[in-house]
């Protein structure tokens, strides 16, 4: 379950954050909702997986995750298109997770 609670906290946060230009400064109210029950959503799952998972772990999932995400629907969205070192240094954070989670023993517990 922890893996299904951090799917749905990087999903939530990746809404929230996104939803943050959206609100252009918090004068625009329904983003701004989006953004506050997007990251309520976010850390509550988070803190639900973290009952099994170290929070090293979990926080560096949902990060990293979380900016790929962000980025993507960023440049779908908002057409922030990434450059070359961008992609690379995201290409690293996917790396990164992977490592942690085909690697590592300290995932789970």
């Amino acid at each position: 379950m922890a893996y299904l609670y951090l799917a749905i906290a990087i999903i939530a946060e990746v809404i929230g954050t996104t939803a943050m230009k959206a609100t252009e400064g918090f004068t625009k109210s329904l983003p701004t909702l989006v953004l506050v029950l997007g990251y309520w959503v976010a850390f509550y799952f988070l803190t639900l997986c973290l009952k099994s998972m170290s929070v090293g772990v979990a926080y560096a999932m949902w990060s990293g995750l979380g900016v790929v995400l962000v980025t993507i629907v960023a440049a779908v969205l908002y057409h922030e298109i990434p450059d070359g070192w961008a992609i690379l240094g995201m290409a690293l954070i996917v790396a990164g997770v992977l490592v942690l989670n085909l690697m590592s023993s300290t995932t789970a517990h």
